[in-house]
């Protein structure tokens, strides 16, 4: 476009110089300024404007010399309105490319924005889904309108020795075809070069490869991508055209986008398939923990059961026996049938602590609410575990209210939770101990409060006390009492708490909401 420019400027210039003083042929310098807009180069036009006004000069020099070196005033005249001419049509001219620059980057900008729209409503529609198969599909079907392709092909190796699996879609079809079929020899061989690559290439017919893979797709021109996800699985994406079809303008990149956009949708699906299949095993682990657990549970009712009717039978056998029902029996038979009811008396507290733990977790806790006594009932457990206490050389005492207070509640429940205090309480206790067990009152709320001079519970073992297995240190027993006695009291309202006495001892308090009689 220069060389034209400054061609025609020359030629102007020259016919300026051979035509008379009054011809003014000058003007045909606008010609080559007004040209020069096409090449949207404003240094090319300012360049053309500054040689016409030279050649303006000289012709009109020259000129004024042919004639006898006379200049006439009409033919100066003239140049002078020439090259202010000049200047005008150069300066229209640099603005007329302005505009064109704008109008171009304009028209750039609402490509490029097309584009984007295009590859956003693409990448919604693919990503729309979170089934693996539904995502490759929309990845085969949306690049074909997205490029302006005849025909895509999405080529998934997903095993070593396997046949790949190829979706296939052409403008126009109803639905997607997807098949495992083995690949030409061109095919396979540009799948495993993209594969490789990790990038966007263009297939044309230039070389040797380009025709005869062309050929056996059926194709003009292709575009390949593969389209990079973190597992195992190769995805190619072949878009193609055949006749005078062609693709999109920027259709590499906008391919190169498509496919990164591509990954993602992939990589999400995988992940929720992943997800989907983890939730499933912690479902079939879950239900085969909830099946041990009920085996575990029927274990302990069968057991439990089993061993409360002979444990109950040898107790009413020893008392009676104590009681004389037998005759009169030595000192040292007593004793002995004395250690052995304390014995006795111990094993139905594990068996009942054992049924009342398989209760509570099985959630079968009684709901049962009834007014309870609570001063009757502290009363009666004392009275009942009073023979344990003498057989361990300890002294259970009672303090009780002078009122009657009630609670709502399963009075047998209840009952137990006492009772399993009272009991730890005198194995923490040594020979010649006491325990004391109050109930009192204190605004709504009744206190019952198990106090002993024994062991004390350690700093470090308190926070797990009324945890399951943390109610004694080993040896001490199941470790369930504590833990059946917070359960008791937490379903009936109330709360169970520890607090170390002085000098030595513990105390463990237990509240219950107090019930108008």
């Amino acid at each position: 476009m220069a060389l034209l420019c400054y061609g025609l400027l020359v030629a102007a210039w020259i016919v300026d110089l051979l035509t008379p003083q009054v011809f003014i042929a000058a003007i045909l310098f606008n010609g080559p300024i007004a040209l020069s807009s096409l090449s949207l180069r404003s240094r090319l036009t300012t360049n053309l404007v500054v040689a016409a006004e030279i050649g303006n000069l000289v012709a009109g020099y020259v000129n004024g010399l042919t004639a006898g070196s006379h200049w006439d005033g009409v033919a100066i005249a003239n140049r002078l309105l020439l090259a202010a001419s000049f200047v005008l049509v150069g300066y229209l001219s640099i603005k007329t490319q302005d505009y064109a620059r704008e109008a171009g980057a304009s028209a750039g900008r609402m490509r490029q924005i097309e584009i984007e729209q295009a590859l956003r409503e693409a990448t919604g529609r693919v990503r729309g889904t979170l089934n693996v198969e539904l995502v490759r599909r929309a990845i085969t079907r949306e690049s074909v309108s997205l490029l302006g392709a005849s025909k895509a092909m999405l080529i998934v190796r997903d095993a070593a020795f396997g046949l790949p699996l190829v979706f296939s879609y052409s403008s126009g079809d109803g639905d997607i075809a997807m098949e495992r079929r083995g690949l030409s020899t061109e095919l396979a061989s540009l799948v495993t070069r993209a594969a490789e690559r990790r990038g966007v290439s263009r297939l044309t017919g230039s070389d040797l490869f380009g025709r005869a893979t062309l050929e056996s797709i059926g194709a003009t021109e292709a575009l390949v991508a593969a389209i990079a996800t973190n597992g195992p699985t190769d995805h190619v994406l072949i878009d193609s055209v055949s006749g005078d079809g062609t693709f999109l303008n920027d259709a590499d990149t906008t391919m190169r986008t498509f496919a990164q956009q591509a990954a993602m949708a992939l990589e999400q699906a995988h992940l929720f398939t992943q997800l989907g299949e983890r939730n499933a095993e912690i479902a079939r682990q879950k239900n085969e923990l909830a099946d041990r657990n009920d085996v575990i549970r029927d274990i302990v009712y069968a057991l439990a059961h089993d061993l409360r009717t002979p444990l109950a039978a040898a107790r009413v056998t020893m008392k009676q026996a104590l009681d004389g029902a037998y005759g009169s029996l030595p000192d040292g038979y007593r004793t002995i049938l004395q250690t052995a009811l304390a014995a006795n008396e111990d094993q139905r507290r594990i068996v009942e602590t054992l049924l009342l733990v398989a209760r509570y977790e099985a959630g079968e806790a009684s709901t049962l609410r009834e007014l309870v006594n609570c001063g009757e009932l502290v009363a009666r457990v004392v009275a009942e575990l009073r023979p344990v206490a003498e057989v361990k050389g300890i002294a259970l005492n009672e303090d009780l209210s002078s009122q009657a207070l009630f609670a709502r509640g399963d009075s047998h429940e209840l009952r137990r939770a006492v009772a399993n205090l009272v009991a730890n309480a005198m194995d923490a206790t040594q020979r010649d101990g006491q325990v004391t067990v109050r109930c009192s009152s204190s605004g709504e709320t009744i206190v019952v409060a198990v106090e002993d001079d024994g062991y004390g519970v350690p700093e470090e073992r308190r926070d797990g006390l009324f945890q399951r297995f943390g109610g004694g240190p080993p040896g001490s027993g199941t470790g369930l009492g504590l833990y059946i006695v917070r359960q008791i009291a937490e379903k009936h309202g109330g709360t169970v708490t520890y607090a170390p006495r002085t000098p030595r001892g513990s105390a463990f308090i237990m509240t219950l909401p107090q019930a108008a009689e």
